[in-house]
């Protein structure tokens, strides 16, 4: 079985082209388990449900990008020495992403059980929504150790440049996650906690899945002395990991701190918000899968010493995210409120000013939506260089920016431009990853290494 794919020769526009489609269908559907439950809780409990599931989202969001970003890092290492043909140290760093894994995910999911509700408490989580909210952010917080599991795989994955597999596992997860929420939530009644239940079960089937994959791969065959500790490899993915993780715990603080600020206005202006921020997941997972694609393109190119591949594969994914970018936003424009009003309850009370808070949110959104696709493609480049403290610069920078908009700015020129507070960060994050990233692609060497 040989999935991988050895992007150090081809043509990059294609190679990079070719391996995001899969990883975008793959995230598309993993946004699917999202968007799957706060359809059928918002279209089957009701919208106060909906408000719950959505005043979970940045509190659960942090632990998944904390993951996302740990594992990702973790992943540098194993696309470089693919990229070198070290296979020797592959394996290490594979072993070494396993253990590591392992340990923070134990570590991860004992510390959010025992902050979940505190976490709730800060964010200022309305009454008539605590109860709902919190049972939902506990169980979903239960499953880390398996959310951490799936990343570390498909990270894996990606590094060798497999983007089918996650694909076809996110497929076998989703068609379980719907599944599963129908008869949950609809003969058995169990509300929101079905629908958590539902996502932490279609997450491991996709982790059983990519595992499959992994353990039949030539390149996976270990023996014990590769799952003998190595302070050095361990230390190098932890300095690759750790600043992205905690580059992803401002922006998360960033975004619960906005989320604060739209408690304030009622579980109507929540459930508008929830809704758009299901789609908003949509709108990003090109972004995010362009952005690993370029990734392990750079990183195995930087591997194999050829930096003149890096610079034309730079140029090639700008253009593509572009084109992504301006195709994403004139769908959301043209097609955003039948798609929101799936989330909605129509025979509602409630549903028209629901709607109408949601469309607006996703029109600015999708206006500004080129910065967020700039803001993945040069932060994947400057991590596939082995840089990882820009990002997190990057990540102090989003979080100033998204709560002074939420706050000072709002306070200053009226509410309205608490609307603006996501693109707002998305900006201030791409301008310096993309000053930073021109300067270091441009002091490469001229020469490739042979």
């Amino acid at each position: 079985m040989n999935r991988v794919t050895n992007m150090t020769s081809g043509n990059p526009m294609k190679l990079i082209l070719t391996f995001s489609v899969p990883l975008i269908l793959a995230n598309f559907g993993q946004q699917l388990y999202m968007i799957v439950d706060a359809i059928i809780v918002g279209r089957g409990v009701g919208v106060d449900a909906l408000a719950a599931v959505g005043a979970t989202d940045w509190s659960y969001w942090l632990a998944l990008w904390v993951i996302q970003a740990l594992t990702q890092g973790f992943a540098i290492p194993i696309s470089h020495h693919f990229g070198s043909g070290d296979s020797v140290r592959l394996r290490r760093s594979v072993t070494m992403s396993v253990r590591l894994c392992l340990i923070i995910g134990i570590i991860m999911t004992a510390v959010f059980l025992i902050i979940a509700r505190p976490l709730l408490d800060l964010l200022q989580t309305p009454d008539d929504i605590f109860a709902g909210a919190s049972e939902y952010l506990i169980t979903m917080y239960g499953g880390l150790l398996i959310v951490m599991a799936y990343n570390m795989a498909s990270s894996i994955l990606r590094a060798l440049g497999d983007g089918r597999t996650p694909l076809v596992a996110i497929a076998i997860a989703a068609v379980t996650n719907i599944a599963l929420d129908l008869i949950f939530v609809f003969i058995f009644h169990w509300g929101i906690f079905g629908a958590a239940i539902a996502t932490v079960t279609a997450q491991l089937l996709a982790f059983i899945y990519c595992f499959n994959v992994l353990r039949k791969m030539d390149l996976m065959k270990m023996d014990k002395e590769d799952w003998i500790f190595r302070k050095d490899i361990a230390g190098n993915q932890f300095r690759l990991g750790f600043p992205l993780a905690v580059q992803h715990i401002f922006v998360a603080a960033g975004g619960m701190i906005l989320q604060s600020a739209i408690n304030k206005h009622g579980f109507i202006f929540i459930a508008g918000f929830t809704a758009t921020n299901k789609i908003y997941g949509l709108m990003e997972s090109s972004a995010i899968s362009l952005g690993y694609s370029v990734s392990t393109y750079t990183a195995q190119n930087y591997g194999a010493g050829l930096f003149s591949r890096i610079k034309k594969g730079l140029r090639s994914s700008a253009l593509a995210g572009l084109v992504f970018a301006v195709i994403v936003m004139a769908a959301m424009i043209a097609a955003g409120r039948p798609i929101l009003s799936l989330f909605i309850d129509t025979s509602g009370a409630a549903a028209a000013e629901t709607l109408n808070i949601a469309y607006h949110y996703l029109f600015i959104m999708s206006s500004l939506l080129i910065a967020l696709y700039m803001l993945h493609i040069f932060k994947n480049t400057l991590q596939g260089l082995g840089d990882t403290i820009t990002p997190f610069i990057s990540g102090i920078m989003e979080f100033a920016a998204r709560v002074s908009m939420a706050y000072l700015f709002t306070a200053l020129f009226g509410d309205e431009l608490i609307f603006f507070a996501e693109p707002t960060a998305w900006i201030a994050a791409a301008i310096v990853l993309v000053a930073v990233c021109i300067i270091k692609v441009k002091k490469l060497p001229a020469s490739d290494q042979t």
